[in-house]
């Protein structure tokens, strides 16, 4: 067995572990302090919405001997708007510009197939107005909104409403976070970013789903025994199904982290770009928020019951009893409290008939 796997079925069993529930409070402070980050760069920034949302033009070039960066100032002084530029495979260029309508267009393809050397008639222009946009956006926000209730009925109806609860809190962290991030890196939004976002939902889920369902299964008639609370078994949960949520999170980061940064970084496809980040990002905060938020929120939420409440009493008191017997363990014999009376001397272990062995050897008188 490997060494991951022989870890893995260590925190399986509970041999050893992680006090992720425990140490929760820091961990939503540093969640606290992502999601400010990401709603201040939000604020400042704002996002980069691409031309589908606002409106515009794209012309694309047939094959020309002119950089991107030299193309790209040329489109922005044409237009007196910014202009983003993506090279294609065939050697031509794909460039957009917002905010230009029919007849600014007509204006900008000959000044472009000069700037670029190339005939004007071979350039390619397509319009887009800002009302398909807006019906995407309406859609997304639709589709969203009734994700958001058709998981919160559902978790409520297979667990119970504080998991539920807690899993819509931990996804809307982890959209906030995913948004904050394109805010910050200035990702242009388009069509592809939106599928991202709607796609990470249900990743952002499923890490969590599996804790959530270790958890009812281990917390099943809790209130009979005095062994644990709630928290150590919801932090033995999250143990027992830490390595099969890290390999989960690894394998699928691993080909979106091939189109994000190979896809778009060498080969510059730009919707590789747009789909990949949320992708990478999304599944990274979803696997972040089912171990650090979703599940200890579930703990508090719990241990606010009054039956778990009187469980951790319960628990607590016995290991403190548990706890005073260990200590007074050493005086618990007659014998060595006659040796001994007064505690200087180590208590003797072993059976009475070998407690003399520590008198002198002289006859009795």
């Amino acid at each position: 067995m490997s060494r991951l796997g022989e870890l893995g079925a260590k925190l399986y069993r509970g041999e050893v572990g992680y006090d992720f529930v425990g140490k929760r409070r820091f961990w939503y402070g540093v969640s606290i302090l992502i999601t400010i980050t990401a709603i201040v760069g939000l604020a400042v920034r704002g996002l980069n919405m691409g031309i589908e949302f606002q409106g515009g033009a794209v012309f694309t070039t047939p094959k020309t001997s002119v950089s991107a960066s030299q193309a790209e100032k040329v489109a922005e002084e044409a237009a007196g708007h910014d202009a983003i530029v993506q090279e294609l495979g065939t050697g031509g260029m794909r460039i957009q510009i917002s905010n230009v309508d029919t007849a600014k267009a007509d204006q900008l393809r000959p000044l472009l197939a000069q700037e670029l050397s190339v005939k004007a008639e071979d350039i390619n222009a397509e319009l887009v107005g800002p009302s398909w946009g807006e019906q995407i956006a309406n859609k997304a926000w639709t589709g969203l909104g009734v994700f958001m209730i058709l998981v919160v009925i559902y978790l409520a109806i297979a667990f119970e409403w504080r998991m539920a609860l807690a899993a819509l809190i931990a996804l809307i962290h982890d959209l906030t976070i995913t948004v904050g991030v394109y805010a910050l890196v200035g990702f242009e939004v388009t069509p592809g970013t939106v599928i991202g976002l709607l796609t990470i939902l249900g990743y952002s889920l499923y890490d969590t789903v599996v804790v959530f369902d270790s958890l009812k299964e281990q917390t099943k008639d809790l209130t009979k025994q005095t062994r644990f609370t709630y928290s150590e078994v919801a932090n033995r949960s999250i143990n027992s199904t830490l390595v099969r949520s890290i390999n989960t999170t690894v394998v699928a980061l691993l080909p979106v982290a091939g189109l994000l940064f190979i896809g778009g970084g060498v080969l510059g496809a730009g919707m590789l770009n747009d789909i990949s980040l949320s992708l990478f990002v999304g599944l990274a905060a979803g696997a972040y928020s089912s171990i650090f938020i979703a599940t200890p929120l579930v703990a508090d939420f719990k241990e606010r019951e009054p039956q778990m409440k009187a469980l951790k009493k319960r628990v607590l008191a016995k290991r403190a009893q548990a706890t005073r017997e260990t200590e007074a363990g050493g005086f618990s014999d007659g014998g060595a409290r006659d040796a001994d009376p007064d505690g200087t001397q180590p208590a003797v272990v072993g059976p009475r008939s070998q407690r003399g062995h520590g008198r002198s050897s002289g006859k009795r008188r």
